[in-house]
């Protein structure tokens, strides 16, 4: 069973960074190549939404809300997903959750929810305008 924990989160003005972190565990043996991992949000009265998504091999998607602004990266030997967020806006409001499966996906299903089983608790970014 891969934990997942989310850290990071805060309130921040308009036009400020945050970094998120989530921490990986449980992986199962022998899952390294086919492991990706997301980042989602949802703010109140709406639909998680993916932002982020790296594959096994590095490859990244992103949301067309956040491109430009928002960065995800791994540190395997940390087992750490992180999602970088500069210029953040008013909109990018929401409780940001990390995401992981192994079934070995990738493209598009790097933004899709139903692609993933193990799901973090969230954590919340506000930003004020």
């Amino acid at each position: 069973q891969v934990q997942l924990v989310e850290s990071g989160g805060g309130s921040v003005q308009a036009g400020g960074s945050l970094r998120l972190s989530c921490a990986a565990s449980g992986w199962p043996y022998n899952s390294y190549s086919s492991r990706y991992m997301g980042w989602f949000r949802q703010a109140p009265g709406k639909e998680r939404e993916g932002v982020a998504g790296i594959d096994s091999d590095g490859r990244t998607r992103y949301a067309d809300s956040v491109k430009g602004r928002f960065t995800i990266s791994r540190d395997s030997a940390k087992n750490t997903l992180y999602l970088q967020m500069n210029s953040l806006k008013p909109e990018d409001t929401a409780m940001y959750y990390c995401a992981a499966d192994v079934r070995g996906l990738g493209g598009v299903f790097l933004l899709n929810r139903m692609a993933y089983k193990y799901w973090g608790q969230g954590t919340q970014v506000t930003v004020s305008s």
